[in-house]
Parts: structure tokens; sequence; C-alpha cells
């Protein structure tokens, strides 16, 4: 079973990464994710960017709406996580 987890996930990414438009992401998340699911992971990626932005977490939370325990998890993969700060940075370019 690992394995076809494995293959499954594999072949999400590969799905997403073929995207080739800001509409085709829309589409696709449409269809994958419910409205909630879509709206909380685009709050997180606000929060990422205001927390690379050097606001405070009161600042992010009046801004965003996101939860304190949200917050502290997103500031964790922007600290020590891999996607966040490289490709936040690289779209601010």
């Amino acid at each position: 079973m690992p394995n076809n987890h494995d293959e499954m996930l594999t072949a999400l990414f590969e799905l997403i990464a073929s995207m080739q438009t800001p509409e085709d992401c829309r589409a696709l998340f449409e269809d994958l994710c419910t409205i909630k699911e879509t709206e909380q992971m685009a709050q997180r990626v606000e929060a990422a960017k205001l927390i690379l932005e050097g606001k405070t977490y009161q600042q992010i939370i009046a801004q965003t709406d996101i939860s304190s325990a949200t917050l502290s998890r997103v500031s964790r993969c922007v600290q020590h996580g891999h996607g966040y700060r490289r490709f936040l940075k690289k779209n601010q370019a």
C-alpha cells in the first residue's frame, strides 16, 4: 500500500506542476478541494507572506483571521520548511 500511496502523491504533484496558468490552478483546485480548504490554503500563503515581511503575529491574525495555532505552524514552516521561502521569494522578485 505505501508504494501505491507514493504513486498517488507523485501523480497529484505532477498534475499540479503541469498547470500553466492561475486559471488552470483555480479550475483544478475547485475540483480537488472544498471552498473552505482552498480558502484555508490561501490564508496560510498570505500569512507566510506577512511573516516574511516581518509582520507581528497580532498584525497577521488581524489581517487574515488565521488561528494562532495555524499561524504558529505556518511560521515553523517558513523558518524551517522548504516551500514558502523558496516560492514566495521567487514570486516577489
